[in-house]
């Protein structure tokens, strides 16, 4: 597999075991719901509480895996991945063991930290792959069946038996568990090759810029029209049950949108395809606004449930383009994450009293904005290259 990488020869264990690794530290998004519910089933947190928990632990992630990827290096892979699982562990532990809600908040943004650091694991050796939006794409497929398959397993065994306090000792486990992999990661994963022309490489260009504001405002869109789905719902008449519902079978349709675009992303654009997505995702918004008929909702919620995964590797791939140092692809999370949680803060501010439609209304420019830095991120690359056409 050594002409797949730009540096170092993972093999194939070496790689899924890393983006296993990295599954691990994302686990928590996609079992908040059952975690932090339970909590507040049990009075542990009021509502207000379990959403600044829940935002404050999705931050630190993106701030964990940055900080990881650009200040811990590219050695000692195992031992970094040991002690961020067993502090993971720890931290599941702690939030099992404490009460009250500064406690929860303060244990799950320290959780938070150490997931991204788990998360740079993968991350990293998605920079270095020659096809990392193929690599991208697995990563977002294995997360998403893990976070599928143990949120069943917690819903109806672990959390249903002993609460949250179940919930959280069983994430430790898993934390815990993943040591068994340690000696399958490579040793090291090598410093990425410096670009030729190192001027126009590096986070602080346009292009590098507009490729993670794209990533950031489509992440807005999805995030404020998901924590708010229920009270849209509501709006079209639709109970809270079935609007459960429908977040459940929307995992099932994330994990379809992460397996079609693995298998697609090499044989598409990867510009036009976010470019056309951004404009799915503002007709979806402004479909949402104008309280459609349920079967119409149930169309509308599992596409964006589709499109969530289904752009993550042409995201991987417009930020590797846009910087030939490969760091704008080590953002690429934080993007997500911090579009995913501030999403749900700003639509916050355009709730009206009995009506959540300003909700569609903020989410539909998002998915304006983020066509908008698609094309600005084209232009910007094309100035470059004209610039760089006149020197030469």
């Amino acid at each position: 597999m050594e002409a797949e990488w730009l540096v170092g020869s993972p093999s194939r264990t070496n790689m899924w075991a890393a983006l296993w690794v990295g599954s691990v530290g994302l686990l928590i998004l996609g079992l908040q719901p059952i975690l932090l519910g339970a909590l507040l089933n049990e009075g542990r947190v009021n509502f207000d509480q379990l959403a600044f928990a829940a935002t404050v632990e999705i931050l630190a992630i993106g701030v964990g895996s940055v900080l990881s990827a650009f200040l811990l290096g590219s050695g000692a892979i195992r031992a970094k991945a040991a002690v961020f699982l067993v502090l993971t562990a720890m931290c599941n532990h702690a939030t099992a063991s404490t009460d009250g809600p500064t406690s929860v908040t303060v244990t799950r943004g320290l959780a938070g930290i150490v997931e991204g650091g788990l998360v740079a694991f993968a991350v990293e050796l998605i920079a270095r792959s020659r096809h990392p939006g193929r690599i991208g794409g697995y990563f977002v497929s294995v997360q998403t069946l893990a976070q599928a398959g143990i949120a069943a397993l917690l819903a109806l065994w672990f959390v249903s038996r002993w609460g949250a306090v179940g919930g959280f000792e069983a994430l430790a486990i898993i934390s815990l568990a993943s040591l068994a992999i340690i000696f399958l990661l490579p040793e090291s994963y090598g410093a990425l090759p410096k670009p030729a022309d190192q001027s126009a490489s590096g986070l602080w260009h346009p292009a590098p810029l507009t490729a993670l504001l794209s990533i950031f405002s489509f992440y807005m869109f999805l995030g404020s029209l998901w924590a708010f789905l229920e009270p849209l719902g509501g709006d079209a008449g639709i109970t809270a049950d079935i609007v459960g519902l429908m977040v459940s079978v929307s995992l099932v349709v994330q994990i379809l949108g992460a397996v079609t675009s693995t298998a697609l992303e090499a044989r598409l654009p990867f510009r036009p395809v976010l470019a056309i997505a951004g404009v799915a995702a503002l007709a979806i918004a402004l479909a949402l606004s104008l309280h459609p008929h349920a079967l119409v909702f149930w169309c509308l919620a599992m596409s964006i449930g589709f499109i969530w995964l289904f752009v993550v590797p042409f995201q991987v791939r417009i930020a590797v383009d846009a910087d030939a140092s490969r760091n704008t692809a080590l953002v690429v999370p934080a993007a997500q994450l911090f579009g995913a949680a501030l999403g749900p803060a700003g639509a916050s501010a355009f709730v009206e009293t009995g009506s959540s439609v300003g909700v569609a209304y903020f989410a539909a420019a998002s998915a304006a904005a983020s066509v908008l830095f698609v094309i600005l991120n084209a232009f910007s690359l094309r100035r470059v290259q004209g610039e760089k056409g006149r020197v030469t």
